[in-house]
């Protein structure tokens, strides 16, 4: 075989398929559920927040990139009740509607757990870095749609299916720069963190939602809206 047949190249459906894996394994873990992902992946020219709730994080470093996760109001009511039932909470004492600003703190923070646990297979996998901003939660009106631009030079968009235990739907888009991991040299990855270590952090950071990731007042959600020209 050829040193040029040996090259491992890691490009964009690679990347799409480590961070799917992030969010199944976070959320199936929060949640105690079975969290899978379609194996069709669909290539799309924009990304969009979407109804009930939209979620979105940007990247940079290494590459950028933007990650938005629109859920349903029933993906995202299951979500949140499972995980917070995990934790102990009785069901008469959890938010009734998606709308609820607890709903929200409490998706935020698992979509930060969920790019937490990306970037380090990140680093682990590609021997790169990459940041990632406070993820951005949105209660949105079923007449709102927002599309998220952000600076990428060749940007390629990919929008992957998810379906919870109770087969409730929701969506994962990925825009990220045209890139292609190559490897050079051999080298050592260090071991990924143990799964009760990963929950008992998930459930440390939601004890206290509201610091963790607060949910936009309606002035912020107002300043946010008129950002994007709307």
């Amino acid at each position: 075989m050829s040193q040029k047949e040996d090259i491992v190249v890691f490009g964009t459906e690679d990347i799409l398929r480590s961070l799917c894996d992030s969010v199944t394994k976070v959320l199936s873990i929060a949640t105690q559920g079975d969290i899978r992902y379609s194996g069709m992946v669909q290539r799309i020219t924009k990304t969009c927040l979407k109804p009930d709730i939209g979620c979105f994080v940007l990247f940079d470093g290494g590459f950028s990139g933007l990650v938005v996760i629109n859920f349903s109001a029933q993906a995202a009511m299951e979500l949140y009740e499972s995980y917070m039932v995990s934790m102990g909470m009785a069901k008469g004492d959890l938010a009734s509607s998606h709308t609820s600003d607890e709903v929200s703190n409490v998706m935020g923070e698992l979509m930060n757990q969920i790019v937490g646990d990306f970037t380090g297979k990140v680093a682990r996998e590609l021997q790169t870095h990459i940041t990632q901003n406070q993820p951005k939660m949105l209660a949105l009106n079923k007449q709102v749609m927002l599309s998220v631009d952000t600076n990428l030079d060749k940007p390629e968009a990919r929008r992957v299916t998810f379906f919870t235990g109770r087969n409730n739907i929701f969506y994962l888009e990925l825009a990220i720069d045209r890139t292609e991991f190559i490897k050079l040299n051999d080298f050592e990855q260090h071991e990924a963190p143990d799964p009760d270590e990963l929950l008992a952090q998930v459930n440390a950071a939601a004890a206290a939602p509201a610091k963790a990731a607060p949910a936009a007042s309606s002035s912020e959600q107002d300043e946010f809206l008129r950002s994007l020209g709307m």
